[in-house]
């Protein structure tokens, strides 16, 4: 290694090992003196690790005998004396946070800058929150951890070894693109449920809504259309989170898009933006009206999205529809996938649109998948204009079935645009 380099590294590990030091020493060392570690201790910790892996490099030997060392002065000094404020007498903090300033050093010298920048600020985080973490232990409930690891497993052993091979020679569609497409739509909706649960907003702000439109703006249109019923009458900030709902359905879809395919989404962004600010300024408009005397509770009650049922249902709709799409383009072609993105879009067209983007329309240029997502996006809009006026009546809901009609319009020209 060049000596520059070398004592830029040795520069940026004491300055890691010096910030977690300050962090340290704040959390374990006010009401514990005693306490092993510190901006002093830490910088020369990290210093003798790098030092000691420098000595005899190949095989680490003296890196290793000083780790020993370490861990054993550790358990000396720590076996008998009183444990730290707010720990048990059996926890690891302390020992564990010595050792891996002492391990820093030679990751400082081997590996990129931020291997050792993200381990030092990781582990900031994780003594500095301990409050908070041991708060969110305690609320979160047992059966969503279960949930969350049963999904883990599918997400890191399931997908895996899920085979890339087409299921059948007519369409693109194989089991691997099939789940992933499972956890991009369960993962982006799991965290809007856990915002949503575990971050509750004041009474009347949109962002509950928002977070419904990012889980579904179709289950949310339909929960505050019947909101709508039960107030007796029109209610401004209402009609806002049904279309705040939509608005963010539009960014969404980006995001979705640009997962698989960044071309398309590259391509479907332009009118995306435009559509979102025009969903963005009807919401505010009504919001405005609304009077800070007249905003209701806009909370909209969503189930895990990580249930393997869900989860299952997803997988085979999506299979459906990839199959549906190929087939239609091979007899119809190109204007048979408008009419399918047009007769999808009554429903959930997440799964269309994640077919497009996974190339499920074969030969299709870039402009023309972003026109038919926008078909699709359109016909949910003019859907939910109808489900608002189905379940809240045409007296409360007529304003905000008016405005989703009208981004459906807006859509279509975009799309029209698309292909001229």
């Amino acid at each position: 290694m060049p000596p520059i380099e070398l004592a830029e590294r040795l520069f940026l590990l004491l300055a890691l090992a010096f910030f977690f030091g300050l962090a340290f020493e704040e959390i374990y060392k006010r009401d514990g003196p005693l306490v092993p570690g510190g901006v002093r201790t830490f910088p020369l910790l990290s210093l003798a690790g790098a030092l000691l892996y420098l000595v005899e490099p190949h095989y680490a030997l003296a890196f290793v005998a000083g780790l020993l060392a370490l861990a054993g002065w550790l358990y000396r000094m720590l076996r008998g004396g009183a444990p730290p404020a707010g720990e048990s007498a059996l926890s690891l903090i302390v020992p564990v946070a010595n050792l891996l300033v002492f391990s820093l050093g030679p990751v400082a010298l081997i590996e990129p800058p931020w291997v050792a920048v993200g381990s030092t600020v990781a582990a900031v985080l994780l003594i500095g929150t301990r409050e908070r973490i041991h708060g969110l232990a305690r609320i979160v409930p047992q059966d969503e951890l279960l949930t969350a690891g049963k999904f883990l497993i599918l997400v890191g052993i399931v997908l895996p070894l899920l085979p890339d091979t087409p299921i059948i020679a007519a369409a693109p569609v194989t089991p691997y693109r099939v789940w992933l497409a499972v956890v991009a739509i369960s993962s982006l909706s799991y965290a809007s449920y856990l915002v949503g649960r575990y971050r509750p907003s004041r009474e009347g702000a949109l962002l509950p809504a928002l977070l419904g439109g990012v889980y579904s703006s179709t289950a949310t249109t339909v929960v505050l259309a019947k909101r709508q019923s039960e107030a007796g009458g029109e209610r401004p900030a209402i009609a806002a989170g049904i279309l705040a709902a939509t608005a963010i359905m539009y960014p969404r879809l980006a995001v979705v898009v640009a997962f698989f395919n960044p071309r398309v989404a590259a391509a479907l962004l332009p009118a995306v933006l435009c559509l979102f600010a025009a969903g963005a300024a009807l919401a505010w408009w009504e919001w405005h009206k609304a009077g800070r005397d007249s905003v209701e509770a806009l909370s909209v009650p969503v189930a895990n999205p990580l249930q393997l049922t869900t989860a299952l249902v997803f997988a085979a709709l999506f299979l459906g529809i990839s199959l549906l799409t190929a087939w239609v383009q091979s007899i119809f072609g190109q204007a048979g996938i408008f009419s399918l993105a047009a007769l999808v879009g009554l429903s959930d067209i997440d799964p269309f649109v994640l077919t497009l983007a996974q190339g499920g329309a074969a030969g299709m240029a870039g402009p023309a998948i972003a026109a038919a997502i926008l078909v699709a996006a359109s016909a949910n809009n003019l859907a939910k204009a109808g489900y608002a006026l189905g379940f809240g009546g045409l007296k409360a809901t007529r304003r905000a079935a008016l405005m989703l009609t009208l981004l459906a319009v807006l859509g279509l020209v975009a799309a029209a645009l698309y292909l001229v």
